[in-house]
């Protein structure tokens, strides 16, 4: 079924690929993205791979009289962060998402 050793081969290039993805996901983890909304009067900091780690809001954006507008400017500043650290994600992982996502019929590795 692997003549001439082709198994090895192909379990070596799995334990590189897994390698390979632990590194890309402790990397991500330690990577920061911001974004703002409003202008910059909120800000919202998540690690990419998608922590909240922290909130930034300016006092002009407070106005007891309009929580509301507060609300929004902070959930937009949050999505947009998410939405950043998806795209960094996907950047750092694209190559070894794309090999490790043919897995339905075998392991995504040529040969297979």
């Amino acid at each position: 079924m692997f003549p001439g050793g082709d198994m090895q081969k192909l379990l070596q290039q799995a334990q590189q690929m897994q390698a390979d993805m632990m590194q890309a996901q402790a990397e991500l983890a330690e990577s920061e993205v911001t974004a703002s909304a409003g202008g910059g009067l909120v800000s919202a900091t998540v690690t990419g791979d998608g922590e909240l780690k922290g909130v930034k809001i300016d006092p002009k954006a407070v106005d007891p009289e309009d929580v509301e507008t507060l609300e929004d400017l902070i959930l937009a500043a949050v999505q947009a962060a998410t939405e950043d650290a998806k795209r960094l994600a996907a950047d750092k992982m694209g190559p070894l998402g794309d090999a490790l996502g043919g897995m339905t019929g075998g392991l995504g590795l040529p040969g297979m």
